[in-house]
């Protein structure tokens, strides 16, 4: 009996460690060779065009696509709780807007692929897939070039994990940085190919090529470097070759496989101006990386290229007025041809979009498509335009980026401004990079609190926080705005009303110059709402973050040298920083300048961000513009300022900052109140208190499909001529602004239900 047991007992244990190996592990024993004239693959690369056969032979396969990212609101990126039932509904969306496929960039949790299996099974027209492997930002960025064990081993080791997950076959512990889970779900039929890599730190291309100038070449069964290749560009031959060497082994089957870049990584190279200007110091090239005859499939060539950044021919003379098919100057189209014609394989623009944050980091000085600060209808009429380009330019497809909006991301010009820590818990509209995607988290379970469009009918007494001069000011807040009305008979276009503002204790000012405004408590901020075209929020200067963060940025000068006064009575205009240059000229240098002999002359762009747009702010609505801070009503004006634009780090805690003169820098505080005023600036403004209460990790949301959204159904759904849509009042545009009305409306009452 003992004997039995100890041997059923190493019978269990050879066999857990089996299971371990084989699911846990990826160990398999091949004990078949494949024969790769049996392979059979339905998607193929042939010249500069992709092909899928979906039963009835090859056909030309144009990729419309969506990147879809992992966040959702109350949650980071790692926490992966997006679940199946979202994930379904939002497949059926991606389809019903005309796309075919969706790219991810990194293992997914499980219900993703769950999910994924059931939409498409037995589905007449599933979605296909692009899937990705990510390598995390520390590996990128830190002491390893790319021939590193931790770099490549691991890289190559995500790749087959990737691959084993989307066959159904693999089981992932916690612990990493991607998603977790059992993959149980095979589907690797629906899959069209892999895109390894993301958008590559030059600094570790060129630290590559450097630590390792004998290791230019690769020789795989598969993938192979050309005799021009450059260490890097050898590191992604070998990773490239494992994809296929794994899949084609294990699997018996091949998808294309590319590689991630975009333009600070693109294959050209640059005047010395320009490329100093943009650090445009390294190339990765996969004209480069050649396939043998093994693989079946093909390769294409994936880049994230948006309109605005960085825009290396606008600073070009023989480039900078180039023209597309429709007579506009465009360098954006003139780029993607370039790319085009570079490359003997497809190029698929796997990124592309433009933000509807408010807050904006960068401008597209051909055509507008700026990064943030456009409204959702704006969006749209840039997401087609730059599809136009792409299509025109010969391109073999494109994906929107992105799908959701994602209340985690940051972006560089707003990121010292808050609390990294937690930004999923709050909607910070200043930060663009959390408003790209196509539908989007407005704050609240069924609809927002208010909305700013001459309707008061959300507004009564218990939001009332004080009169003054029979004006009542009324006060309420969300995960994204704080929502002021101020009522009287006197509240018009007309009447100059001032708001001022006081959130610290730490400085602040009982009156301004200019305006001539004072107040009974030392206020930090001003808001001016003067008619329907010249309302802004103005910050007493000793508050303003812009002038303690980048003031070396845009002026030259040591903020932190003379700071202004605690108390002055300077209010001056909010402002952020772009990524343009004050004169461009100085990228016309001779090529025997030196990036120090024009220190001095190197400054950047702002913009007042404190500005208030007029407007109707509520979706339901006809005249509906998203980037809309205020509406006057019947005898009342609503406004909505996001937490940001105050200074505040992180409300759902209601953390601010604090002096930056006396951290030098931006360093935080609790508040648990506010105080702020009305008047017209005739006598001395009264301030009340607003108590604040955050909401800790329990955020409120619900889905709203974007203006965006619908014009890209027309663009692909219905095949509407880009141009067409492009045009003043066309009614195809208006068609899709009516669909996002009628959608908003639904959503509200589906929530209240």
């Amino acid at each position: 009996m003992k004997r039995f047991i100890i041997a059923c007992a190493c019978i269990f244990a050879v066999a857990g460690i089996l299971m371990y190996a084989y699911y846990y592990m990826g160990f398999y024993v091949d004990v078949v060779p494949v024969s790769h004239e049996e392979i059979d693959p339905f998607i193929k690369q042939e010249g500069k065009k992709i092909l899928i056969d979906k039963g009835d032979g090859f056909e030309k396969f144009e990729i419309r696509g969506v990147d879809m990212g992992v966040g959702m609101p109350g949650h980071f990126a790692t926490d992966y709780a997006i679940t199946k039932d979202m994930y379904l509904r939002w497949f059926k969306y991606i389809h019903d807007i005309g796309a075919n496929t969706i790219r991810c960039y990194i293992l997914q949790g499980q219900a993703f692929y769950e999910a994924f299996y059931e939409y498409n099974v037995n589905n007449p027209e599933p979605l296909y897939l692009i899937h990705g492997v990510w390598i995390d930002d520390y590996t990128q960025n830190s002491h390893m070039d790319a021939f590193n064990t931790e770099y490549l081993a691991e890289f190559k080791d995500d790749i087959r994990t990737m691959i084993d997950a989307v066959h159904g076959n693999r089981i992932v512990e916690l612990g990493t940085l991607a998603g977790t889970g059992s993959y149980r779900w095979d589907i690797s039929q629906w899959v069209i190919g892999y895109i390894l890599g993301v958008e590559w730190e030059p600094t570790t291309v060129a630290y590559t090529n450097m630590k390792n100038p004998d290791r230019a070449s690769f020789e795989g069964e598969y993938m192979k470097t050309t005799d021009d290749a450059s260490p890097f560009e050898a590191m992604l031959a070998e990773a490239g070759n494992e994809a296929f060497s794994y899949e084609t082994r294990r699997y018996g089957v091949q998808k294309l496989v590319a590689f991630s870049n975009w333009a600070t990584t693109d294959p050209f190279e640059y005047p010395y101006g320009v490329a100093e200007h943009f650090d445009k110091y390294t190339q990765v090239d996969i004209e480069h990386i050649e396939l043998t005859d093994l693989v079946k499939t093909g390769t294409f060539a994936s880049y994230h290229i948006y309109p605005y950044y960085p825009d290396y021919l606008r600073n070009m003379q023989e480039y900078w007025t180039a023209t597309d098919p429709h007579g506009n100057v465009n360098t954006y189209y003139t780029y993607l041809c370039q790319l085009v014609k570079h490359h003997s394989v497809p190029v698929v623009i796997s990124e592309f979009g433009v933000s509807t944050g408010r807050g904006m980091a960068q401008i597209d000085a051909n055509t507008n498509r700026n990064q943030g600060f456009m409204s959702e209808d704006e969006q749209g009429r840039a997401l087609v335009q730059s599809y136009r380009d792409i299509m025109e330019a010969g391109c073999a497809g494109s994906c929107i980026f992105t799908w959701q909006d994602e209340w985690f991301k940051r972006t560089w010009n707003t990121m010292a401004n808050v609390d990294l820590l937690q930004t999923p818990y709050w909607s910070d509209y200043q930060t663009n990079e959390q408003y790209f995607g196509l539908i989007s988290f407005d704050p609240g379970t069924e609809r927002s609190v208010s909305y700013v469009d001459g309707d008061d009918e959300e507004w009564n007494d218990e939001d009332i926080i004080g009169s003054q001069e029979n004006r009542t000011l009324s006060m309420k807040y969300d995960e994204k705005f704080i929502y002021f009305m101020v009522k009287g008979d006197d509240v018009n276009e007309h009447t100059k009303i001032y708001l001022p503002i006081d959130t610290t204790q730490k400085s602040g000012a009982t009156s301004c110059e200019d305006p001539d405004v004072s107040f009974d408590r030392a206020a930090d901020f001003l808001m001016v709402i003067d008619g329907k075209e010249n309302s802004r929020v103005l910050v007493q200067e000793r508050y303003e973050v812009m002038r303690a963060t980048s003031l070396t940025a845009t002026e030259g000068v040591d903020p932190y040298i003379d700071p202004p006064k605690k108390d002055s009575t300077t209010f001056v205009p909010i402002e952020l920083v772009l990524m343009t240059l004050t004169d461009y000229s100085i990228i016309e240098m001779p090529n025997n300048a030196t990036r120090s002999n024009r220190d001095d002359e190197f400054f950047y762009v702002t913009y007042e961000t404190g500005a208030l747009i007029h407007g109707d702010a509520n979706p339901s609505h006809e005249n509906f513009n998203s980037l809309a801070d205020y509406c006057f009503g019947d005898g009342f004006v609503e406004i909505k300022i996001p937490w940001q634009l105050l200074n505040f780090s992180d409300p759902s805690n209601m953390h601010i900052h604090d002096d930056y003169y006396e951290n030098f820098g931006v360093d935080n505080i609790d508040i648990d109140s506010m105080y702020v005023g009305i008047g017209t600036g005739t006598s001395t403004i009264e301030l009340f208190e607003k108590p604040l209460k955050g909401w800790g990790q329990t955020v409120t949301y619900h889905e709203r499909l974007k203006e965006s959204y619908f014009v890209i159904q027309q663009l692909w759904e219905y095949n509407v001529d880009p141009t067409k849509l492009l045009e003043e009042n066309s009614p195809e545009f208006q068609i899709a602004e009516d669909k996002a009305r009628q959608a908003a409306i639904d959503s509200i009452q589906e929530d209240a239900a």
